[in-house]
């Protein structure tokens, strides 16, 4: 076991080292995950090719032993052929079994574990890192299921290339010597038989290869559609869309069912060509064999090494023809992984950026411009300084910016002109990680982990214990609910597990688990993006004196429709298609009856009527 253990010890499952982008040429990009595996790759290929030397000697031996025994007196065989016998039995009772079991170790506790799982892993942090445009541009599903296409098969492609290829390689070129070294008109139609197998592989192996990038782009599609249904199961309940909604997943099985009709045409063709292709190699061989030893020109045990090697290639060209096309198939996957993989991020790190020291809070937006890469829109030249501690509330129209502007703040997309600076550094030139640490974030669309009510709550400071935990959930006025949650698996309280996006809680119930985990946070600044939309008012009203408690000494920038919830911030700033139209405190923009005075004018219930307000702004 402790030999076991130290040949799965050899590759790192989990590596730390940071290595970018991966290129995007395809043997680029199979090297840029295969480094850390290269080494062992290379002794696996170096044993595959003693491996196959040695199952040719075998047929080598075998020819001899016919021509031995056909030629030799019985009384003083062993006396002449004794050490050649047991050169032979070293071989088969010792060299081929010990060059196996290394090889197997390599390939089944080295690589195919650790290897695949350092690609996977490398992969998962990689697009961690993307930014929020890259996720919402694709499916869930469809990213997971390439993560885990992409790295299983391009460990095989690696495995297949460096160990069947090799092998196959070897064997046919040893065999070719052997047979050769008896009479080379021998050897003639196998390199024919060779010839017509790889003009049948780049053939068809190709064309399987773009219907494999096809289906592998398929399947993903199919995923992720019933991903999306899953994920979204009670919208497709609540409109009673389940039939709609299989409809939709089965054009996504249509699309990936015609590419496996296809693939399947082809390799019916191929596969029948290559047995044709087979069977006169048998025949050939023989003929020429038994033709020969008529006219004296080889020996019976020639005979026997090359009949017996055809019937081995006959054989092994089965197997040799679905490992190409799984291989190639795999390139194919690959390929199509590359397309996601291979993406740069949009938001990254500048080189040698700095981390944000405990922040003071102070926040500056200078002449910042940002329009989601249209023309124009959204942000224009909005300039506006929040003093460390002063709480700000962000009013307007839906689409005039405002939750823009915090995503700006928090860099989940680059500036297109001016800057933002917190404590009088560039949010460009901070650390994304660091940044973020120093800001506290409840928003409208909470979403939690599929985890525990404690693991979801620790979020916010991982490294918290028992009792920080509680106490932030008692501010958040989540403590009584929190009791009574159990889930399938029996677990209760703190250690219910809440569903995928926390679907077994309420609205309500979500975002005071989200507002317990910014208290446990307790970051010097605060950004609150409709915290209490989801929260019935009896509740709002008790969770919002500790939101006043949390805003202490922080600075704050907060969201809210209903006016009613931050007309008590130290500061009101109005925003109307991405500029800032009005600011001051609440009294002030009432008595100046500008477009705050008209929002809070037709509130019904705390709540702005967006369609009332536009209307009487035009």
């Amino acid at each position: 076991m402790t030999l076991f253990g130290w040949f799965e010890r050899r590759i790192n499952p989990y590596p730390q080292s940071e290595q970018g982008l991966p290129p995007e040429g395809l043997l680029a990009f199979c090297w840029h995950y295969s480094r850390d595996a290269a080494p062992w790759l290379l002794a696996m290929a170096v044993l595959t090719a003693l491996i196959s030397i040695g199952e040719v000697m075998l047929f080598g031996f075998l020819g001899s032993i016919v021509d031995w025994l056909a030629a030799a007196d019985p009384d003083d065989f062993l006396a002449r052929e004794g050490s050649r016998l047991a050169w032979m039995a070293a071989l088969v009772l010792i060299g081929l079994p010990l060059a196996i079991f290394f090889d197997s170790l390599i390939v089944h506790q080295t690589l195919l574990g650790n290897y695949a799982m350092a690609t996977r892993w490398r992969m998962h942090r990689q697009l961690l890192r993307q930014s929020l445009t890259f996720f919402s541009d694709e499916f869930a599903g469809r990213v997971a299921t390439r993560v885990m296409q992409t790295s299983l098969s391009m460990r095989e492609a690696v495995m297949k290339v460096l160990d069947v290829l090799v092998y196959v390689g070897v064997y046919f070129i040893a065999m070719v010597v052997m047979v050769g070294s008896s009479d080379l008109r021998l050897a003639l139609p196998m390199l024919v038989w060779l010839a017509v197998y790889l003009a049948l592989i780049f053939y068809f192996v190709p064309k399987l290869s773009r219907i494999s990038e096809a289906q592998a782009d398929a399947r993903s599609a199919m995923t992720g559609r019933i991903v999306d249904s899953y994920t979204n199961i009670a919208t497709v309940k609540l409109f009673s869309h389940a039939r709609r909604e299989e409809n939709y997943a089965r054009e996504g099985m249509d699309a990936f069912l015609s590419t496996v009709h296809r693939q399947m045409r082809k390799v019916t063709m191929f596969e029948t060509l290559v047995y044709l292709n087979n069977s006169l190699l048998v025949f050939l061989v023989s003929a020429l064999a038994i033709g020969f030893w008529l006219n004296g020109a080889v020996s019976v045990g020639a005979i026997a090494i090359a009949i017996g090697l055809a019937l081995r290639l006959n054989g092994m060209s089965q197997w040799i023809m679905w490992e190409v096309s799984s291989l190639f198939e795999n390139i194919g996957i690959v390929q199509d992984g590359m397309t996601m993989l291979s993406q740069p991020q949009e938001v990254v790190d500048l080189e040698g950026a700095g981390a944000l020291r405990p922040a003071r809070g102070e926040i500056r937006f200078d002449h910042v411009r940002f329009h989601y890469g249209k023309a124009h829109g959204v942000i224009e030249d909005l300039s506006l300084t929040v003093q460390p501690g002063e709480k700000v509330g962000l009013v307007g129209r839906s689409g005039a910016g405002k939750t823009t502007l915090t995503n700006l703040l928090l860099r989940f997309y680059n500036l297109e002109g001016g800057r933002i600076l917190v404590d009088g550094h560039d949010v460009a030139e901070l650390t994304q990680e660091s940044l973020r640490a120093a800001i506290g974030v409840v928003t409208q669309d909470t979403s939690l982990l599929h985890r525990s009510v404690r693991e979801n709550i620790a979020y916010g400071r991982p490294e918290a214990d028992e009792a920080e935990i509680i106490e932030a959930a008692r501010k958040a006025k989540a403590l009584d609910f929190i009791a009574g949650l159990a889930d399938p698996a029996g677990r209760t309280g703190f250690d219910a597990h809440v569903g995928e996006r926390g679907v077994k809680l309420s609205g309500g119930q979500r975002q005071r688990i989200a507002i317990a985990r910014v208290f446990l946070k307790d970051a010097p600044i605060l950004v609150l993006d409709e915290a209490t939309s989801a929260l019935d008012s009896e509740v709002e009203a008790a969770i919002q004196e500790n939101l006043f408690d949390l805003m202490a000494g922080k600075t704050v920038i907060a969201i809210a429709h209903r006016l009613s919830t931050i007309a008590q911030m130290d500061r009101l700033v109005v925003l109307d298609q991405g500029r800032i139209v009005e600011t001051g405190t609440h009294t002030d923009l009432i008595a100046a009856g500008g477009l705050y005075s008209e929002l809070w004018a037709r509130q019904s219930g705390g709540f702005i009527n967006d369609s009332q307000a536009a209307a009487a702004a035009r």
